[in-house]
C-alpha cells in the first residue's frame, strides 16, 4: 500500500467494510441496539454467549487483520473514535436501566468500546487481554444475576418485569450470601480494583490511551469512574438496603396498610376481585349480614395460596440460595476472576541481545534457576510501576463512586 502497489481507495473501502461487520457483532455505536434486547434469553446464554463470546467475534475479527488497518491510518482513528463513543454511552445508559441484565448487557457494550479504542490506537496485545478477563467477570456477574433472579422468582412471579426488576430487591445478602460474595468479586473486577482480573487489562488501555491522545485518555478515564458507579448502583440496589418488593403496590392505588402482591399480575388479580364482588352481590347479601356468600371455585383457588391463619408467624416468603448447579460455576468464576490477571503480569517486552524476544513467564516457569526467588534488577520499577497504577485505578473507582 505505501509502494502503491494497490489501489488505496479500494484497500480503505474494504477495510471499512470489515469494520462495519466487527461494528455489528460487537454491538459497538451505532448498531449497538441489539444486545439489550438479547438479554431476553436464559442467563447462562448471556453469560456464556453475549458476555464472552459471540461479541467477541469482531473484536477478534480486527486484531487478526489488525495489519492491514495499521497501514491506513485513517481507518484506525476511526475505530479509536468509535470505541471512545461506545465505551461512554454504554456507561450512561447503564445509569438508567432498571432490569439488572439490561445493566450488564449496556456494561458489556462500553466494555466492548474500550476493547475496540484499543485496537483503534494500535494496542491490541491489552485489547485481547482485556476481552480475556472481562469474559470471566461478565460471565460471574450475568450468573449471579440470574441466581438473584432465581430467588426472586417466588415472590414476584415468572415476569422478567418484576423479577429482574432491581427496584423491588434489596437487602438480598442476608438470603443469598454466596451469590452476593461472587457477585461483589465480579463488581470490583470490573471496577479495576487491583488485583482482581480487569484491573491489569483495563490499566494498559487507560495509559496506551493517554498516551495516544490526552482526548481519548480523559474520557478513558472518566467512563472507568461512571463503570465503578453503576457497578456499585447494581450491587447496592441488589443486594443492600431492605428488602423492598414487599412494600411495593403493583395496582398503584393504596387500599389499606398493606400492599398486596399478585403472582399472576394485575389482570387476574383484578379478576380475582370482580369474581368475589359479582358472587357478593349476586347473593343479595349486606357487608353486615351473617350469611357468608359462597365463593366460586377458581376463585377460591385463586385467592387460597394468600390465605395464612392468623397464628402464623410470617405471611411472606423470601428469597433463598440457589441449588449447587448454579452455584458451583459461580466459584469456578470466581477463582479465575481472582487469579486470571497473573497471565499478563511477566510478560515483558525486553529484547535480547540476538534480536529475540523473551517471554520471562515461560523461561522462569520452564528453567529452573536459583534467581528465581531473588529480587531481579527490575523488581523495585515494576513494583513502583504496579503500586502507581493501583493507586490511579482505585482513585478513578472512589471519583466515580463519590
Amino acid at each position: 500500500i505505501p509502494n502503491n502497489g494497490i489501489n488505496s481507495l479500494l484497500t480503505t473501502l474494504c477495510a471499512f467494510l470489515l469494520f462495519l461487520g466487527a461494528v455489528a457483532k460487537s454491538a459497538q455505536f451505532p448498531l449497538h441496539v441489539w444486545l439489550p434486547d438479547a438479554m431476553e434469553g436464559p442467563t447462562p446464554i448471556s453469560a456464556l454467549i453475549h458476555a464472552a463470546t459471540m461479541v467477541a467475534a469482531g473484536i477478534f475479527l480486527l486484531a487478526r487483520l489488525l495489519p492491514l488497518f495499521i497501514s491506513l491510518p485513517l481507518i484506525m482513528s476511526f475505530i479509536s473514535l468509535v470505541g471512545t463513543i461506545t465505551l461512554f454511552l454504554g456507561a450512561t445508559l447503564a445509569l438508567a436501566q432498571r432490569d439488572i441484565k439490561r445493566s450488564l448487557a449496556y456494561s458489556t457494550m462500553s466494555q466492548l468500546g474500550y476493547m475496540m479504542l484499543a485496537l483503534g490506537i494500535g494496542s491490541y496485545q491489552a485489547a485481547l487481554f482485556h476481552l480475556i478477563t472481562h469474559a470471566y467477570s461478565k460471565a460471574l456477574l450475568f450468573l449471579g444475576s440470574g441466581s438473584v433472579i432465581h430467588s426472586m422468582e417466588p415472590l414476584v412471579g415468572y415476569s422478567p418485569d418484576k423479577s429482574q426488576n432491581m427496584v423491588l430487591m434489596g437487602g438480598l445478602r442476608k438470603y443469598v450470601p454466596i451469590t452476593r460474595t461472587t457477585f461483589l468479586c465480579g463488581t470490583l473486577s470490573l471496577c479495576g480494583i487491583p488485583p482482581l482480573a480487569c484491573f491489569w487489562s483495563k490499566d494498559e488501555i487507560l495509559s496506551n490511551s493517554w498516551l495516544y491522545s490526552p482526548f481519548f485518555g480523559i474520557i478513558a478515564s472518566f467512563t472507568a469512574g461512571l463503570t465503578a458507579f453503576y457497578m456499585f448502583r447494581i450491587y447496592l440496589l441488589t443486594f443492600d438496603g431492605y428488602l423492598r418488593v414487599h412494600f411495593q403496590n403493583y395496582s398503584s392505588t393504596k387500599e389499606g396498610s398493606l400492599y398486596s402482591i399478585s403472582l399472576w399480575g394485575k389482570g387476574i388479580s383484578k379478576g380475582v376481585n370482580r369474581d368475589f364482588v359479582l358472587s357478593t352481590m349476586k347473593s343479595g347479601v349486606s357487608f353486615f349480614s351473617q350469611n357468608i356468600p359462597k365463593i366460586p371455585g377458581n376463585t377460591r383457588n385463586k385467592i387460597g395460596s394468600f390465605s395464612t391463619p392468623f397464628g402464623a408467624k410470617s405471611t411472606f416468603v423470601y428469597p433463598h440460595e440457589t441449588g449447587n448447579t448454579m452455584l458451583f460455576p459461580l466459584l469456578i468464576l470466581l477463582l479465575f476472576t481472582l487469579f486470571i490477571g497473573s497471565i499478563g503480569i511477566h510478560f515483558d517486552n525486553g529484547i535480547k541481545g540476538n534480536g529475540i524476544s523473551e517471554l520471562t513467564i515461560l523461561s522462569k516457569w520452564l528453567t529452573p534457576s536459583i534467581n528465581f526467588f531473588q529480587e531481579s534488577s527490575n523488581s523495585s520499577i515494576n513494583s513502583y510501576e504496579f503500586l502507581t497504577n493501583a493507586i490511579s485505578s482505585v482513585s478513578l473507582a472512589i471519583f466515580g463512586l463519590f
